[in-house]
């Protein structure tokens, strides 16, 4: 989503939610999620139109690259499969990414937290409350510097709780809850033939482990997002370089960012943590074009990307008219285009439909 249309939507929807706060979801519960197990030959997809060209697509090509006899076989070490996060495996306009939502809860309405007069403008910015105009690092900075000196496991439940209130805008889910069943099918399929799954997003690491862990079949390792700085509780403001870690120390989020994964960077990231070219992207905004470029351009194998068009106004909170753009992307850059309204059966479970459908 880009960041002039985060505050209307925001404001839109007033983001009421509430830590503790508990509905009877309608939607496919976390273990059921992560028990969707779909067969090498993909014989039991159940969330897609088997007459949707994207989906034929990809049936098409794992099975002509994964088949020894075909002059595209590509080894099973080779076979690099790389996803987005936000609109790609999870939910991102109720009424933005889980991150987002999650830094103006903390900022504007969690009561054990004062943010600094700072980090209150660019909040209040963000949601279009002020005029004020801030660059994406400023932002991203904002978002690690309000979860300063949490340790590790006191953020990990901080997100969890948060993936316990409500998906604003859609009714009978959580944040928690919000993946895409569709795409929790296509990471079964590809892991089922030998794929190399990893998800690299412009969101914080950390965040992303939490929320996929147990649901998603993807190793904590194979998380790639922006990044921040991590250090001891007693290290105060001594260089890495210089200081150790002793017994007695934990872990904290200093919250000074390091990275943010977007754009080039997660060209950078895959080269440098993966250290192969992927084979198959997905992903769902021009934020993944580096990726997708990167994945099919000068390859030697064959490749493809995947570009997910967020045109569902029924079961999501979709946007026509920026389904059209990335359609249109889709033409010129020889992307394969996936209709969230028209190649899958369902987004987040049959009861799960937007406010007011």
């Amino acid at each position: 989503m880009k960041m002039k249309n985060i505050g209307a939507a925001v404001l839109a929807l007033s983001f009421a939610f509430s830590f503790g706060a508990c509905m009877e979801t309608q939607a496919t519960s976390r273990s059921d999620i992560a028990a969707i197990s779909v067969k090498a030959n993909g014989s039991n997809f159940q969330y897609w139109n088997e007459d949707a060209a994207s989906f034929q697509a990809l049936k098409d090509y794992v099975k002509d690259v994964t088949s020894r006899k075909s002059k595209n076989y590509i080894p099973p070490e080779e076979r690099v499969a790389v996803f987005d996060m936000d609109g790609t495996l999870l939910g991102e306009r109720t009424p933005s990414y889980f991150e987002w939502m999650m830094y103006l809860h903390r900022v504007t309405d969690d009561p054990s937290y004062t943010p600094s007069e700072e980090d209150r403008a660019i909040a209040d910015a963000v949601t279009g409350k002020s005029d004020a105009t801030f660059t994406g690092d400023e932002i991203a900075q904002s978002q690690s510097r309000v979860f300063a000196g949490m340790t590790v496991p006191e953020y990990d439940d901080y997100v969890r709780q948060f993936m316990e209130t409500e998906a604003a805008g859609l009714n009978g889910i959580k944040r928690g809850e919000e993946f895409y069943l569709p795409m929790a099918e296509v990471m079964s399929y590809l892991q089922a033939n030998g794929f190399d799954v990893w998800v690299i997003s412009g969101s914080d690491r950390a965040a992303l482990r939490v929320l996929a862990d147990g649901v998603l079949p993807v190793a904590r390792d194979h998380f790639i997002g922006k990044d921040v700085q991590y250090v001891a509780s007693g290290q105060g403001a001594a260089d890495g370089n210089d200081y150790v870690f002793d017994q007695k120390s934990d872990v904290v989020v200093r919250g000074e960012l390091l990275q943010r994964d977007v754009r080039m960077n997660k060209v950078a990231a895959i080269v440098r943590e993966i250290g192969r070219q992927p084979v198959l992207a997905f992903g769902n905004s021009m934020g993944d074009a580096s990726m997708f470029n990167y994945t099919i351009a000068k390859n030697k194998h064959k490749a493809m990307a995947f570009a997910l068009l967020c045109d569902d106004t029924e079961d999501d909170r979709g946007n026509e008219d920026v389904a059209a753009t990335m359609r249109a992307a889709c033409e010129e850059n020889g992307w394969t285009p996936v209709s969230m309204r028209d190649d899958w059966k369902t987004i987040y479970g049959y009861g799960v439909k937007a406010e007011g459908k």
